[in-house]
């Protein structure tokens, strides 16, 4: 069943106008998610909205918005208060300028939604404004109100339909310098680059997102399935990360290390070595999950590896 929509209105370009829907185009729906239980009974944990001082529990509704003026004390404000002040235009994405889409820094890049036609009209003026943006290779600026709150998002063509990118306003976006200033300037060989380069290389592909996997994701499922079968789970072995001493002997490791698995593969000097395919990408997490939903015959529980033998304690040193 398809998604139900975040906001219905009209976009608008000018005199041209159409209505449309705007639907979330991201879910983690399908991620393994717990909810906290209590040990001793095993029940769901459950929590109240309780006064912070009289320990009472209050309904919803007397429960209202509070802006915090100092520690205990707050300024309320209604919804009827807030609807006020919403722009007119609450129901419009207005588009207000085209710039190009290499101009937006990612760091405003929030979430992405799909903009569709509303209904069976309309559809004429929205293939205008979709072609228009298309063929300009620019993106849309407009205005949306989300979940009370006024958005700048950035729409571009996508098919048949467009793509918008919620944007952050720069008093969101944190000063990099903060962060960056405290870096060290240090000075690099040529060689220390050169090996570097050749990592790179040996490593460059292209984006493909349908090779990505998500490994914590599916322990978990095997993690779930495995306590439900009954079998023995193994304890996590301490991680140690050993610090690099000699930063051109790792670069030099590194770089034999990422060419052992090409050393069979033929390559002409300056020709890019053929990419190896992923792992096929597993279906649905849905069907990754029969086995914990009980609903028909999902994957069997890998059987735990057998442990090496204990190694004999070696002798004992003769002190001095």
């Amino acid at each position: 069943m398809a998604p139900r929509a975040n906001w219905k209105g009209f976009l608008r370009l000018s005199l041209v106008t159409c209505p449309v829907a705007l639907y979330p185009a991201t879910s983690e729906s399908e991620k393994v998610s717990f909810n906290q239980i209590n040990k001793a009974t095993g029940h769901r944990i459950k929590y109240l909205k309780v006064d912070a001082e009289t320990g009472d529990e209050v309904s919803s509704d007397a429960i209202v918005k509070g802006y915090k003026i100092d520690t205990d004390t707050y300024l309320e404000v209604t919804q009827d208060e807030i609807d006020a002040i919403l722009p007119e235009s609450s129901h419009t994405i207005e588009i207000d300028e085209f710039v190009p889409r290499t101009e937006i820094d990612d760091l405003y890049l929030m979430r992405p939604y799909y903009l569709v036609p509303d209904g069976k009209v309309g559809h004429d003026a929205f293939a205008v404004i979709r072609e228009t943006i298309k063929s300009m290779d620019k993106v849309a600026l407009a205005r949306v109100v989300l979940t009370n709150r006024e958005h700048v998002i950035a729409l571009q063509a996508r098919g048949k339909g467009l793509v918008g990118l919620l944007l952050r306003y720069p008093y969101e976006v944190r000063d990099e310098k903060e962060y960056f200033d405290g870096i060290d300037d240090v000075r690099l060989t040529k060689d220390m680059l050169d090996l570097a380069k050749h990592i790179v290389a040996n490593k460059s592909g292209h984006f493909e997102p349908e090779k990505f996997r998500d490994d914590y994701e599916t322990a978990l499922i095997d993690l779930i399935n495995r306590k439900r079968a009954g079998h023995p789970i193994a304890r996590a072995k301490p991680h140690r990360e050993g610090n690099v001493i000699d930063l051109m002997e790792a670069l030099r490791r590194s770089l034999g290390k990422d060419a052992a698995p090409a050393a069979h593969e033929k390559t002409t000097a300056g020709a890019p070595t053929k990419a190896k395919k992923g792992r096929k990408r597993i279906a649905g997490q849905t069907e990754m999950l029969l086995p914990i939903s009980g609903k028909g015959a999902g994957r069997k529980p890998r059987e735990e590896p057998a442990k090496a033998p204990a190694k004999k304690p070696g002798r004992a040193r003769k002190a001095g």
